[in-house]
């Protein structure tokens, strides 16, 4: 049995495309595997930590072997339990939609807050390393147009490049992805049906 972690990263709710991705995944995926469980998030309904002067700080006097307020270690604490919600999911999927070319700002505020060292990566000898291994995620994108691998757009997308560096950076390297690409063009169904019919597939094996 496996827990799952979705993280809904848009605020569109029933019309998402991303959203529409990750629970036709989630829909495929629990009638094969009927025992895991699934947890959520969404990020713009949650009342994620502020990494504010009084949060930072605390997190500096763990690093550095500090004392620390109350109302440091309370804020701190907020952190740790975010982080330890995230750490308990087996396989993760995100809803990811692109704003601006890259993600939204609640899932950066998400992402700044629980990439930690010493939580989720940690720094030796040999670098940086991921401390969250032998998990998997499933990332569905959206996005307004068409940013696809050698069109001449392909520059402007800041959106999937910086989620695998992400997850591979906090040890996740077994990541699979669909994406609705194009939602504001006149392709847009048919790129969207091809794109579920994606995940489905993903959904046998994952």
């Amino acid at each position: 049995m496996s827990n799952i972690l979705y993280v809904k990263a848009s605020p569109r709710v029933g019309r998402s495309h991303s959203i529409a991705l990750a629970d036709a995944f989630l829909t495929a995926y629990l009638a094969r595997n009927q025992n895991d469980t699934v947890a959520e998030m969404d990020l713009f309904q949650m009342d994620l930590p502020d990494l504010d002067p009084v949060t930072v700080q605390g997190k500096y006097n763990i690093m550095h072997q500090l004392e620390s307020s109350e109302g440091e270690r309370q804020a701190w604490k907020r952190v740790e339990q975010l982080i330890e919600e995230f750490k308990s999911a087996d396989k993760y999927v995100f809803a990811v939609p692109m704003w601006n070319f890259s993600i939204p700002y609640r899932l950066k505020h998400f992402i700044d807050v629980v990439t930690q060292p010493g939580y989720t990566f940690t720094v030796g000898s040999n670098g940086y390393e991921g401390l969250l291994q032998n998990r998997k995620a499933l990332v569905a994108y959206a996005s307004g147009g068409d940013y696809a691998p050698g069109s001449p757009t392909e520059s402007f997308n800041f959106q999937s490049p910086y989620m695998d560096l992400w997850l591979g950076f906090i040890g996740i390297t077994e990541v699979v992805s669909a994406a609705a690409a194009g939602m504001l063009g006149p392709n847009k169904e048919a790129s969207k049906a091809k794109a579920i019919k994606r995940v489905q597939e993903i959904a046998e094996d994952f």
